[in-house]
């Protein structure tokens, strides 16, 4: 043990070198040279990512910091700065040092540089990240590209893209990976584009892309796991199989690429992977031909006779597969149009009021039990409580959505959120949303109309212009539309309207709220009186356009008209989400609608981000 006399002698000594790193500032050497450093790195993360680089070059960056601090802290004990220059430390005369005065200098500088990195970091926090984007490439990414089908029967490549969606609902039960959804990575079929800039676009470290061959009852299979920084296969396979067999190809498949991943499953885990997959081949061709009808009935002249058709497909493969949570879903899509549209239709009677609704509920309630996860549970939850109205389920409903990792997408989200004080949740959900599927417009919409409701117009007109440039759809441009009216810029909303011109509904709505919004009420009568007379969408449940242009007495009568028929509120939950006008009627004018909104306890009126002069109340 040390004698009391050598252990003050040791602490005596280690004060004096502690003294000594003072005196020649080594100290503060080293927190500048980390100020310094952290900067770098801030900056160097938005140039490089903005320019694609590479990983390794981040990497190599940080390497030379890390490296350069001990350079530094030797080169501050060694050597001393004197007003004739850099000198060893041994030379320079302690009387003539002027170490105190640099010691005040790099005071100085370390302060300045710790308040920029505030700065930065405010920047990042309450700027950057108004806009959502799709992630940094994380390392256990993947995207599942449509597989070739390289055989020529009638069905094949219906196959090719059954056995793909089926590896990728088996690689989302994964919780610790992030897949890009169907719709985004079914964007580049057929498309003779490089690896790295789909997987730039899609915000993904790896691509999987196969061929898939059928002769008869054989099957031949060719898969590839792809790292699309440098073009390196990380794993590959050939499988000769029955056809029989799909399901062992495709769970196979999907467990080879997980591992490659490091991912790291258990039983549990592994017992997801299977419970998602389909077993029956013919179920997935005909579940992909009912998808293939539903993606081209939206939008179409035809919509109600093609959702018809769609069904009938998912019919076939519910009948091969009872437990396909998602046929149920898109199989519920046709009754919701038919309930919306035939509100106010004396034609149609209760009795198929009643049959419609009973088959959406029954589709919801399977597509419940059937969930492989809790993102299509929750999903048909939300719908059917806001259809059926159910609204005190919502609140609770939506609250699992917002804290829910994986992404959910439903029907009614934005309805029953955007006017309702849940702008800002709306926001973050969409924010997942984009990252799992980041050329499916909806997220793109979601969050900037979510951004709109908030006031955050900058942000808004970002996020519509970032969604038009990956995702472009007409609900787009009509949110950039909105925005500009919010912030009065109407030439640039008219632009938006003369390139929208072919879009009848869209130009005929969109002249009224310019007119609205510019405070032109002789051009808001005009319009609406020619629109009506040419049998335009004023025909039906022209309420929004009445209530931004003050047709006070009007907007209530039609809304307690609504409130009195079966669904109307669904009807009216969608014109107080659409106005953008605070509250459109009067509420003791819809007393069902407002019995529905105590059940929810959900604020009224919405917010109201757009000025409309001529309406007020």
């Amino acid at each position: 043990m040390l004698s009391s006399c050598e252990a003050s002698r040791q602490v005596r000594h280690l004060s004096q070198f502690f003294e000594e790193l003072k005196r020649r500032n080594v100290v503060r050497v080293g927190l500048a040279y980390l100020a310094v450093a952290w900067l770098v790195l801030q900056a160097a993360d938005i140039v490089l990512d903005n320019i694609a680089a590479p990983p390794w070059l981040m990497q190599g960056l940080m390497f030379f910091l890390v490296i350069g601090l001990p350079i530094a802290l030797v080169f501050a004990w060694a050597y001393e700065i004197t007003p004739e220059g850099i000198k060893p430390e041994r030379e320079v005369d302690r009387t003539t040092s002027i170490t105190a005065e640099t010691g005040r200098k790099l005071n100085r500088a370390t302060t300045l540089l710790l308040a920029l990195a505030v700065v930065v970091l405010l920047v990042d926090k309450f700027v950057l990240t108004d806009t959502p984007a799709p992630s940094t490439q994380a390392e256990k990414s993947v995207a599942v590209l449509p597989f070739i089908a390289m055989s020529r029967g009638p069905d094949d490549e219906f196959f090719a893209d059954g056995l793909t969606e089926e590896i990728l609902n088996s690689l989302t039960r994964l919780p610790e990976l992030l897949v890009t959804a169907r719709t985004s990575a079914f964007h580049f079929k057929g498309k003779d584009i490089p690896i790295p800039e789909i997987a730039q676009t899609l915000g993904v470290a790896h691509v999987v892309e196969g061929s898939v061959r059928r002769d008869g009852d054989r099957l031949r299979v060719t898969a590839q796991l792809i790292r699309a920084d440098d073009g390196f296969h990380v794993w590959s396979e050939n499988y000769d199989r029955e056809t029989a067999d799909t399901f062992g190809v495709q769970t196979d498949i999907a467990e080879k690429i997980a591992t490659a991943l490091d991912v790291v499953m258990d039983n549990e885990q592994r017992e997801r992977m299977h419970a998602a997959g389909l077993r029956d081949p013919e179920a997935f061709i005909a579940y992909q031909k009912g998808m293939a009808l539903f993606a081209r009935a939206h939008g179409s002249a035809d919509q109600m006779e093609m959702l018809v058709e769609a069904n009938e497909w998912f019919d076939r493969a519910l009948a091969l597969a009872p437990n396909l949570a998602s046929a149920y879903m898109y199989h519920a899509d046709y009754y919701t149009h038919f309930l919306m549209e035939n509100v106010l239709n004396d034609e149609v009677s209760d009795a198929e009021i009643n049959a419609a609704f009973g088959e959406f509920e029954s589709d919801l309630e399977n597509a419940i039990r059937t969930s492989a996860g809790p993102e299509t549970r929750l999903a048909a939850a939300i719908d059917l409580a806001t259809v059926a109205g159910r609204w005190r389920q919502i609140p609770a409903l939506f609250a699992q959505i917002v804290d829910e990792p994986a992404c959910v997408a439903t029907s009614w989200m934005d309805v029953t959120s955007l006017a309702y004080g849940k702008a800002q949740d709306l926001r973050t959900i969409e924010q997942r949303n984009i990252e799992c599927d980041p050329l499916l417009f909806s997220g793109w919409n979601n969050a900037a109309l979510s951004e709109l409701m908030l006031g955050n117009f900058d942000a808004a007109l970002s996020i519509a212009e970032r969604g038009l440039a990956v995702a472009p759809h007409v609900r787009l441009w009509q949110t950039l539309f909105l925005t500009y009216l919010a912030t009065r810029r109407f030439e640039d909303a008219e632009d938006i309207l003369d390139q929208n011109a072919s879009d009848n509904d869209f130009a005929g709505f969109g002249r009224i709220m310019l007119a609205a919004a510019s405070g032109n009420a002789e051009a808001s009568t005009a319009l609406l009186r020619e629109i009506d007379e040419n049998g335009g969408f004023l025909r039906r449940y022209p309420i929004t356009s009445l209530a931004q242009v003050g047709r006070r007495e009007q907007v209530n009568a039609l809304a307690a008209e609504l409130d009195a028929a079966r669904f109307g509120y669904l009807v009216l939950m969608l014109h107080a989400t659409v106005c953008r006008c605070g509250a459109p009627w009067d509420l003791d004018a819809t007393p069902n609608f407002a019995r529905l909104l105590g059940d929810a306890d959900l604020p009224w009126p919405p917010a109201e981000p757009i000025d409309w002069p001529l309406k007020d109340w």
